[in-house]
């Protein structure tokens, strides 16, 4: 994976929310900030630029001066103290932005080769977004200590003065740079979460974050051992059972291969105690019985 930082911006007036802390606000029962850092949880350093909030992970806090003095202030503020090469540049507020596309903005980046100093995601009508982006740290810094020297402050200056003098790519993705301007923005992130056919992944992210869990889960294991359960055992011992998985993992040590070798021993004794149950529904012989010759034919 490509060594990077990340720039969160998380300050704004949200007018179009009423003045709410929009990084705050919940979409899958997680923040759209926490959201916004499970998308670049493996960055070197993460900076958020903007008021101090509770966080899922830790990160560094920044605040341009004077305050709420708009992105190029802010992005300025972020990129102090940072070091890295290449620079993810964040707004707070996007649902749908995932780790994979983070992976594919640094990964675009670095394929163009050193004359490019940045790859922008481009929204589904091809508006450049460049606050979903990954750029060289260098460049960031030369051109915003050029802009300051011109302008004599970042303060209130557009993004597109800073765009306007770096060689940027593209990258389309149809949602990644969704983001939440409006209550409205906010009540269709969260339908969508609750309807497409993502809603188990968005669930147990979720989860994992609440109980700071960051083990990967094979979601396809334990749904055919809670099945295995019900039908074979009986309904409640679905959740039960993967309950039980779960302690049996941690008691061992943790990690995906305690997890993996749990969920196939229970796998394993549902599926014993189906064949058992079966057997004696049937008034067939015990599924462990020797077999006659003639059974053997």
């Amino acid at each position: 994976m490509t060594d990077y930082d990340a720039v969160v911006l998380a300050g704004g007036a949200a007018r179009r929310l009423g003045g709410a802390d929009k990084p705050g606000l919940r979409v899958g029962g997680r923040t759209l900030l926490d959201r916004v850092l499970g998308a670049c949880a493996d960055a070197a350093d993460t900076v958020v630029v903007g008021p101090r909030r509770p966080t899922v992970r830790p990160v560094r806090w920044a605040r341009e001066q004077p305050p709420g003095g708009g992105p190029l202030a802010a992005l300025a503020a972020g990129l102090k103290g940072t070091e890295g090469a290449l620079t993810l540049v964040l707004s707070a507020d996007l649902p749908f932005l995932r780790p994979d596309t983070v992976r594919a903005l640094l990964a675009a980046l670095a394929e163009a080769g050193a004359g490019t100093d940045g790859v922008l995601l481009a929204d589904p009508g091809g508006r450049d977004q460049p606050l979903v982006a990954a750029y060289r740290g260098e460049a960031l810094r030369r051109e915003l200590a050029l802009l300051a020297a011109e302008h004599g402050s970042l303060t209130g200056l557009p993004l597109r003065l800073l765009t306007a003098e770096l060689s940027l790519g593209r990258l389309p993705h149809p949602t990644a740079s969704f983001d939440c301007d409006t209550w409205e923005d906010v009540a269709t992130a969260r339908a969508r979460i609750r309807d497409d056919g993502g809603v188990l992944e968005e669930w147990i992210t979720a989860a994992k974050a609440e109980l700071g869990i960051e083990i990967d889960v094979d979601t396809t294991a334990l749904l055919d051992l809670a099945r295995d359960a019900a039908h074979g055992v009986a309904r409640p011992a679905a959740p039960l059972t993967t309950f039980l998985v779960g302690y049996a993992a941690a008691l061992r040590g943790g990690g995906e291969e305690a997890v993996a070798q749990a969920t196939r021993e229970a796998v394993a004794l549902a599926l014993r105690w189906a064949d058992e149950a079966a057997a004696a529904d049937g008034g067939g012989k015990p599924v462990d019985a020797p077999h006659t010759p003639e059974e053997s034919e």
